[in-house]
């Protein structure tokens, strides 16, 4: 090779070095898409290879796992197998409830019918098919956790470990051996309530189209007392999201185990029935249980002034007053409309969704405010992380479970601990979770 040839072969050699050291460098400063500092974002990923990343609600929808939205593809959802590889998402409680869409449409009944409990039992048992066909088909990608130490040792094999959790009362009716079915098809957290009162206890979100009232029961009915008892004695974890105050109040009296609200936030953040008070989750702090702070934007932030002028012109075109707080202006909740026609209701009720739709998605600095609250008021031992996934959740940042160590990352810049983080993550929840099925009575 002749010298001026070996030269410029060396010379291009050095020039690659120096390009790959100046993107190198680059790359250790400049920010990352999501705003965070590389080496932060490297942090994550590296903690995520190593703690137990937990999200205690995800809702399966119910086309899940059918062509295009197949469990083990990058599809349109939330949710699926790939983004949870993606993210590093050790395993998440998915819901399995019934509440059927028919209550806010145009012909909605005004108390529920045969036909309505009927479609919300089915729709139980969908989900219920999805979560088993799920790990019937991929049983390398997926299985189900029915104990702490089962939800480990899945983490351990690479494995997505779902907790089966059990949401609304309301399909059960008055029978409390449903329980026991349940449990034995793999249910190990229970929660009484969505929208609207059941035959088990208050919601927090009484439903004046069904003719509910606020505390028409008192909290528990005789039925939801029996049903802590039966709970405690199956192991099973109590989901107090939703529940109406005095509700919540007596299953922390009745409970000889810890509690934990699955998908709630504090209600110093936005002042609304369905939030928790510092009282409530002082309480289930007490238990030994934990507050899983979710990330849906109306509870994290109120509504922009935009979209509650939006909101009192809608009210102002369907004779109601203006919003005089917040719990009306997240869900059709004035006591008027209990008489309504029903076209009137679902009417009212359609707009109102796409109006809060519209509103921007509360960001990750605002989860984290959230976080840090309550943090703040029970200790950093009684909180966790929820998404709440396909129903209603995601956050600027944190749109699926795809980008769960952005949500990590954004802990590790607020000062959180590595320690911390796989609590928050976790560790807390797995550790009531263990608690609870300590002081279950075997029949």
């Amino acid at each position: 090779m002749s010298p001026p040839r070996a030269k410029a072969l060396i010379l291009t050699a050095l020039l690659v070095v120096i390009v790959a050291i100046a993107a190198a460098l680059a790359w250790a400063r400049w920010p990352s898409p999501q705003g965070y500092a590389p080496s932060v974002m490297a942090h994550a990923r590296e903690l995520h290879e190593h703690i137990i990343a937990f999200d205690s609600r995800i809702t399966v929808p119910l086309d899940f796992g059918t062509q295009g939205a197949e469990a083990d593809r990058d599809g349109p959802g939330q949710f699926d197998l790939v983004k949870a590889g993606r993210g590093r998402l050790s395993g998440a409680a998915l819901a399995i409830f019934g509440w059927p869409e028919l209550w806010n449409g145009p012909n909605a009944p005004h108390h529920p019918t045969p036909g309505f409990v009927e479609e919300a039992r089915e729709q139980q048992e969908s989900r219920y098919r999805i979560l088993t066909g799920m790990v019937r088909d991929f049983p390398e990608q997926v299985g189900f956790a029915y104990s702490p130490e089962d939800f480990r040792r899945l983490a351990m094999e690479g494995k997505f470990a779902i907790v089966m959790s059990l949401l609304n009362a309301y399909p059960l009716g008055d029978d409390l051996s449903a329980l026991d079915r349940w449990h034995a098809r793999g249910m190990r957290m229970f929660g009484f309530n969505y929208v609207g009162n059941n035959a088990w206890a208050d919601s927090s979100r009484p439903l004046p189209f069904f003719n509910d009232s606020p505390d028409a029961l008192g909290g528990l009915s005789p039925l939801g007392r029996q049903a802590v008892a039966r709970l405690n004695d199956l192991g099973v974890v109590i989901d107090v999201s939703q529940m109406s105050t005095q509700a919540l109040e007596q299953v922390a009296q009745l409970t000889r185990a810890p509690i934990v609200a699955s998908h709630s936030a504090p209600r110093a953040l936005v002042d609304i029935k369905r939030n928790l008070s510092d009282h409530e989750l002082q309480l289930i702090a007490n238990s030994g249980g934990v507050i899983q702070v979710v990330g849906f934007s109306g509870y994290l932030r109120p509504p922009s002034a935009a979209t509650l002028g939006k909101l009192n012109a809608l009210r102002e075109q369907f004779a109601l007053p203006p919003l005089a707080g917040l719990d009306n202006a997240l869900m059709p909740g004035d006591p008027i409309i209990a008489i309504w026609p029903q076209a009137r209701f679902g009417a009212y009720a359609s707009q109102l969704y796409a109006l809060l739709e519209e509103d921007p998605k509360a960001t990750l600095g605002q989860y984290l405010d959230a976080i840090d609250y309550t943090v703040k008021k029970v200790g950093i031992d009684h909180v966790g992380i929820s998404s709440d996934f396909n129903d209603g959740g995601g956050l600027q940042g944190w749109k699926d479970v795809s980008e769960a160590r952005n949500l990590t990352a954004a802990l590790i810049e607020r000062g959180y601990s590595d320690a911390d983080i796989a609590k928050l993550w976790g560790g807390n929840f797995l550790r009531a979770w263990q608690q609870v099925q300590a002081v279950a009575r075997h029949d």
